[in-house]
């Protein structure tokens, strides 16, 4: 089988690292990729952006499956015009990556559908904003609408904490056209947990647990970022609680999706805040979320192509996942300065011997390749990645192999996974 998978980033590495184990896979093509990616695929200058060029690449190629990693591309309706030219395609429509790129609807979806979600408010008009979180008297989560590379969402404890974001996001328009509409939620409370599951439009199939880390700083300290690691699985997610957030948030949304527009197809991401309630949608991604498919594929001992394809194929009813009862840590390692403005082109030592130890894969997510030299080109750099007998083993390994790479100006949070583990 030939396969075209779309993106450069950290999730894209393990994709890429696990479809190239399928005995399916004869080929396998990354546009654009990156250095990592290169040594299990054929990288292609081609941005994932630019649609007609993707699917011109992949009629070229003569390929049998896309897999498209990042949102964005899925946004601007690659997964459509794949599937038009004939071709089999891992990804949700333009439409059904709404779920992401416009929270707004999102949320509207939800409360049609009896979700449970924090309660919240959408405005496009800042006077209107500012004048509302000033009359609650409890804490409040400003969101951009639509796409912000995860970085659209500010927790603001005190309501006029919010005052800023909101600025920010509607006057200055830091995040551009994505913050002409915001949504305030009520400040949501409890532990965060990742759910993605499998979903072909009929069929859903919850993968194992994981917790992202989204604030820069340890202890959650810091402005959010795209994530700064993730672990898996997660020991407050247990059977039943698994068995109600598919209840009660996973197939409800699937089947509003299906009134709404018609298939769901890809992997559903709903980020969870488990309250004292009961768990509640945070917001949905259209996709893997990176850094959490990094642990999710180092404990995945099933063909994930052949659980692609049965997908693209309208057959997940056949498939069943195995996975390494092993837990997995990933810390995501960042140039000084993220997630504002880092200097890049700096020599990065170190993975070889970071990958050489027993149960570790180092992801390439910000990398590139000049003059001959292995460089920083981003601002989340690495997801070092490890398996471990228990989470507080796969954490001292992570670390261990993190401690061996080093480049000018880098750093990473050292309390990941901590939660599962004090």
């Amino acid at each position: 089988m030939k396969v075209l998978l779309i993106g450069g980033g950290g999730r894209e590495h393990a994709l890429a690292w696990k479809i190239s184990q399928s005995p399916l896979c004869d080929s396998l093509w990354a546009a654009p990729g990156n250095p990592g990616i290169a040594e299990c695929a054929e990288c292609v200058d081609v941005s994932g952006n630019d649609t007609e060029a993707v699917v011109s690449l992949a009629g070229d190629k003569a390929v049998d499956l896309v897999v498209i990693g990042p949102e964005e591309p899925l946004a601007l309706g690659l997964g459509d015009a794949v599937r038009a030219a004939g071709i089999l395609c891992f990804g949700p429509s333009m439409a059904g990556a709404r779920i992401e790129a416009d929270k707004a609807y999102a949320k509207n979806l939800m409360r049609a559908a009896a979700v449970p979600t924090a309660e919240g408010r959408i405005f496009t008009d800042l006077r209107q904003a500012k004048d509302y979180v000033l009359s609650r008297d409890y804490g409040v989560a400003v969101k951009a609408s639509g796409l912000a590379k995860g970085k659209g969402v500010v927790v603001c404890p005190e309501p006029y904490q919010a005052i800023k974001p909101l600025e920010e996001m509607m006057a200055k328009k830091i995040f551009g056209d994505a913050g002409d509409t915001v949504i305030v939620e009520e400040m949501l409370v409890g532990q965060e947990a990742s759910i993605l599951a499998l979903c072909d439009g009929k069929s859903i199939y919850a993968m194992e647990a994981l917790q992202d880390h989204k604030p820069v700083g340890e202890g959650d300290m810091g402005p959010n970022t795209g994530g700064m690691g993730a672990y898996s699985p997660v020991p407050i997610i247990d059977v039943e609680m698994m068995g109600r957030v598919e209840r009660e948030i996973l197939v409800p949304i699937v089947d509003a999706m299906r009134r709404d527009f018609g298939r769901y197809e890809g992997l559903l991401y709903a980020g969870l805040m488990l309250t004292s309630a009961g768990p509640k949608v945070i917001e949905f991604n259209c996709r893997f979320g990176d850094p959490e498919c990094q642990p999710l594929m180092m404990r995945l001992k099933s063909d994930l192509l052949e659980a692609m394809v049965a997908v693209a194929e309208h057959r997940l009813d056949e498939v069943t996942l195995e996975w390494d009862p092993r837990p997995a840590v990933c810390v995501v390692m960042a140039s000084g300065g993220y997630p504002g403005s880092y200097e890049k082109g700096r020599e990065i030592t170190g993975i070889a011997d970071a990958d050489a130890l027993d149960d570790v894969k180092v992801f390439h997510a910000g990398t590139a390749m000049v003059d001959g030299k292995l460089v920083n080109n981003g601002g989340r750099v690495l997801g070092v990645t490890a398996s471990g007998e228990t989470i507080a083993a796969a954490q001292q390994r992570a670390y261990e192999a993190v401690d061996k790479i080093t480049w000018d100006d880098c750093f990473c949070r050292r309390d990941i996974a901590g939660k599962a583990i004090t």
